[in-house]
């Protein structure tokens, strides 16, 4: 293998043709090379001849012996002796490269779901049968890693998509962009630009690349992003346990989580899943290494060795070649750029274009050579494929085969930025001095000028090449000195940081003096000559779009040209060439047909009105109405029309001139069909008034809304459409926050409604509150927008409450607005409401609010409760028990609920002292005492029939025990229960028989 500037060196007379060649080269880092073709070569060794295969490839590159020629030149290869100081970092942390899927040990990740987007399942999608046992075996894997796992009811349901790998594997993936994509907000985390990790290379002389396996499969979800995740197969839903590609915000988690995890670690440089580590030395590239390693062991992360690369002096990384010396293509986009064959249209020419602009920072003369081919690209320019275009085409080839460097950009060296402008472009170099002192490149820009911009004076031009250059190197030059360099003078008068700004000075250079007053900067002079690079980007800069001003224009008069207007002359030539209203004219003069009813359709509008038709001067009349044939009804309508009149007067102008059937039908389609009819008519009627239900119980359906600024302060109104009863509450604004917390004074005093109703404001409106409303259990009824009357009672609460306000304090200091409002509600809250007749306080809490009023009247309630007491005694009240007096008494301890007892004392006109059995003395009230009936001390059968004690008072108070003989001269002695006393009630005491 040779490359193709040695082929052309040997081959120069040889007369060697190349043929296609069918090989495929890569290098150690499994990078395609290119090749140009392959040819048999005559090669000799010694004694040995051979006719061998020689392949060529691109550019120049160190030749390779094949083993296919050792055998044919008499070779052998006798040993190998190679010593790789490379540390082996698998077997050192043997858990970071063991293959498996890791598991990051920390917190599950977790991702906002916007609770206003109602969840979304979608079924499974079909399955190819030449995939189903491949995507079978790879849910297998993932259920036993522990990435999937089934699940029954999922709320969220998203299909999968297939990918093949190359190994004939493959890739599961859920299609989340018709589902949980649409319900994620935004991870607002930014991902680092190419270009700022680019710029953190500086000192870096030796670089590693770690790549982490299946990277979002590594970090855990928590359980709702777990069950947000699910994915629905042939096989049934599975919830994701860990993060998934396809997720929209999957990149910034990662990136940030990467960020988090290498934070600290000088010269470590995270890009997703891949992670560049820079070191000045072997010995300093191994320390970071390690130090990252170690981090990713603790974490239970893991990573994949064959795409790792250690202690390699060049690396490819985010699309360039990184080494000590700077920065470059790689060889495969170069390739692709070198191979792509001659554009054939502007679309082909445009990818050509945007394909080189991924590498336009490294050719400094690419607008230059690019040229002709912008001018292709110009609005109406002719495509013409001639020579300057093909050498153009070339030239841009062979600018990336030279394989140009940037050096790396180092903050510890001083900035230099370079701009020149010409007629139609502006350039700008961001360069750096070398260790040798050399001026070495960092990046170019160009850009081409507007046709305003080229319009300017050329000290405008070339100002806008010191903007463009600082706009663009932003990042670069910001919080740090930088030297300016131009080539016109004069700015040295007016960008100059040492001296003031002029004082005349045209708004668009003071804007742009204004905006370079942030910066720390260093203007210098130097001719033109000596800055070449800037001149050369700006002499044919970068085509880039920039938003031009539309040209002006003097309009002169505007007027518009009027329809075509319709005479009777043209009605009569029309009606003629009609085929239904000629036949309709021959009718009228020879007579009407006898059987009208075989005739067509189209016909019958005229048949009804035979005898109100007639002819004149060849026109058709129904009346006094001209009949328009077919062919110009368009024509009148439009006149009609002219002025808008809109559907009731147009029907009228109609009526009064002109008819043919369904006019009215087609005239309403007209207006329509009017933009400007429809745009500005009127409001339409008002619906007829719909009342809301009546509410089924007080503070069951509450009205909601803001109030004010009124004397400087915000309300919250609320009203119960039951009661009418008003709550108004200060707030400091109208957020979602302040609401809830006024709302949740208010359930916790009158209790959580039903429904709430309100208007479409954002505090109303917003995902917090439905979600507070919902947690509740509270419906929502929102309004239609900017129709206040379908919240009438909170918008009638609201006029009144501002008008009782501004009558409360008018002629008077402001004072305290709370105190004006606490007496509103209060008569608000007892003032009866002409609709419930009652007072709001009377229903919702069911009495009568005391309030000054009352005052005014005598007070004859304690007359009527004695009076009440006197006729109607409250029952149980004359219970009484004497001393001596057996009970049972309430026991309030464990066992027995009532102990008998025995009354001691009275110590109260409801309570009294009792004694237990065991000589336990116990306070208890009336309530707690009942009568109790004392056992005899004999069974009542051997007493025989006991005598009936008497009922009279006299016979109840007899201390003498009765006695019986009953020939046993033997005395038994029977105890009564104690009887309760009676009494006549108090009402009848006036009573007279």
């Amino acid at each position: 293998i040779i490359g193709r500037s040695l082929f052309q060196k040997i081959s120069n007379g040889n007369h060697l043709k190349l043929k296609k060649s069918h090989v495929i080269l890569r290098d150690y880092q499994n990078n395609p090379i290119p090749t140009v073709g392959e040819c048999l070569v005559e090669v000799r060794r010694g004694s040995r001849r051979s006719t061998l295969p020689l392949i060529i490839t691109e550019g120049n590159r160190p030749s390779l012996l094949g083993r296919n020629w050792f055998q044919e030149l008499g070779l052998t290869v006798s040993g190998v002796s190679h010593v790789d100081g490379t540390p082996n970092y698998a077997r050192e942390y043997p858990e970071v490269f063991c293959g498996n899927l890791g598991a990051y040990r920390g917190p599950p990740v977790s991702f906002s779901v916007d609770a206003s987007v109602k969840p979304i399942l979608l079924r499974a999608r079909k399955v190819p049968f030449a995939l189903k046992d491949k995507i079978e075996r790879e849910l297998d894997k993932l259920i036993s890693q522990g990435v999937l796992e089934p699940i029954s009811y999922p709320r969220w349901g998203t299909p999968i998509v297939t990918v093949c790998k190359g190994n004939g594997e493959v890739r599961i993936c859920g299609d989340y962009r018709s589902t949980l994509n649409r319900a994620l907000r935004p991870e607002p985390y930014p991902v680092p630009s190419v270009q700022g990790i680019l710029s953190a290379l500086a000192g870096g002389k030796v670089f590693a690349k770690l790549d982490l396996a299946q990277a979002y499969l590594q970090l855990s979800v928590d359980r709702e992003a777990a069950e947000a995740q699910t994915i629905i197969t042939h096989k049934g839903a599975f919830k994701c346990n860990r993060l998934q590609f396809g997720i929209s915000v999957a990149p910034q988690i990662f990136q940030k989580f990467m960020d988090m995890r290498l934070a600290g670690i000088s010269g470590v440089l995270p890009y997703y899943d891949d992670i560049l580590v820079v070191g000045s030395s072997d010995d300093d590239l191994d320390t970071k290494v390690r130090t990252v390693l170690s981090k990713f062991r603790e974490d239970g992360l893991q990573l994949r060795r064959e795409k790792c690369i250690f202690r390699t002096k060049s690396i490819e990384f985010l699309g360039f070649r990184i080494s000590e010396d700077g920065i470059r293509p790689t060889k495969d986009k170069i390739a692709a750029i070198v191979n792509a064959p001659p554009p054939t249209n502007v679309t082909e020419l445009q990818a050509f274009l945007g394909l080189v602009n991924f590498y336009h920072v490294f050719m400094k003369d690419k607008a230059t050579i690019a040229k002709p081919l912008h001018a292709l690209l110009q609005k109406n320019a002719q495509w013409q494929w001639r020579t300057s275009e093909r050498e153009a085409f070339q030239a841009l080839k062979d600018c990336l085969i030279r394989e140009p460097v940037l050096a790396h950009y180092n903050d510890r060296r001083n900035l230099f930025l370079t701009c020149d402008a010409s007629p139609y472009g502006v350039g700008c170099v961001l360069s750096q001095l070398d260790d040798r002192g050399r001026d070495v490149p960092v990046a170019y820009h160009s850009r081409s000028l507007s046709s305003a911009e080229r319009k300017y004076a050329q000290i405008d031009k070339e100002a806008l090449a010191i903007i463009t250059g600082v706009k663009k190197f932003h990042e670069y030059i910001y919080g740090r000195g930088v030297t300016i360099t131009t080539d016109h003078k004069p700015l040295l008068g007016v960008f100059n940081p040492k001296k003031g700004v002029p004082d005349i000075l045209s708004p668009r250079m003071l804007r742009w003096t204004l905006m370079l007053s942030a910066y720390d900067y260093e203007l210098r002079y130097v001719p033109g000559a000596k800055i070449q690079n800037a001149d050369a980007l700006s002499r044919l800069p970068q085509k880039i779009k920039v938003p031009e001003p539309p040209p002006s224009e003097d309009v002169l008069m505007l007027e518009n040209i009027p329809e075509k207007l319709i005479s009777a002359r043209e009605i009569a030539q029309e009606t003629k060439r009609d085929p239904v209203l000629s036949r309709v004219m021959q009718w009228i003069w020879k007579g009407w047909p006898d059987n009208g009813k075989k005739l067509p359709d189209e016909f019958t509008p005229y048949l009804q009105r035979k005898h109100e038709l007639n002819c004149y001067q060849d026109c058709l009349l129904w009346g006094t109405r001209v009949i328009v044939p077919l062919g110009v009804r368009d024509t009148v309508l439009k006149m009609l029309h002219s002025a808008h009149p809109g559907i009731v007067k147009m029907k009228s102008l109609a009526r009064s001139y002109v008819w043919w059937p369904n006019i009215d039908k087609q005239i309403e389609k007209l207006v329509g069909l009017c933009r400007e009819c429809q745009e500005t008519r009127n409001m339409p009627r008002k619906s007829s008034i719909h009342p809301w239900e009546w509410a089924r119980a007080p503070w069951s359906r509450i009205h909601i809304d803001h109030a004010g600024p009124m004397k400087g302060k915000l309300f919250l109104v609320v009203t119960d459409a039951y009661s009418k009863w008003l709550e108004v509450k200060l707030v400091p604004n109208t957020s979602s926050a302040v609401t809830i917390g006024v709302l949740r004074e208010l359930f916790a005093t009158h209790g959580i409604p039903d429904v709430v109703v309100s208007d479409n404001g954002t505090s109303f409106s917003s995902s917090e509150f439905k979600q507070f409303l919902k947690n509740n259990m509270i419906r929502q009824a929102l309004v239609a927008p900017y129709h206040p009357s379908s919240n009438g009672q909170a918008e009638r609460m609201v006029q009144n409450v501002k008008n009782a306000i501004r009558k409360m304090t008018e002629g008077t200091a402001e004072g305290n607005l709370q105190l004006v409002l606490s007496r509103y509600l209060l008569a608000q809250h007892i003032t009866p409401h002409c609709t419930t007749g009652r007072s709001p306080a009377e229903i919702l809490m069911g009495r009568k609010l005391n309030t000054v009023y009352d005052r005014m009247q005598p007070d004859f309630r304690k007359e009527m409760m004695a009076k009440q007491e006197d006729e109607y005694p409250i029952p149980g009240k004359d219970r009484v028990f004497q001393d001596g007096d057996a009970v049972f008494a309430r026991s309030f301890t464990p066992g027995s609920k009532w102990l008998p007892a025995q009354v001691v004392s009275t110590t109260g006109p409801v309570s009294y002292r009792v004694q237990t059995p065991d000589g336990q003395t116990l306070r208890r009230h009336s309530d707690q005492i009942r009568a109790r009936v004392e056992e005899p001390t004999e069974s009542l059968g051997a007493l025989g029939d006991p005598e009936i004690p008497p009922t009279t008072p006299e016979a109840a108070n007899c201390s003498e025990p009765q006695q019986q003989d009953n020939g046993n001269s033997q005395v038994v002695e029977i105890k009564k229960p104690p009887e309760r006393s009676r009494r006549a009630p108090k009402y009848l005491e006036d009573f007279v028989p």
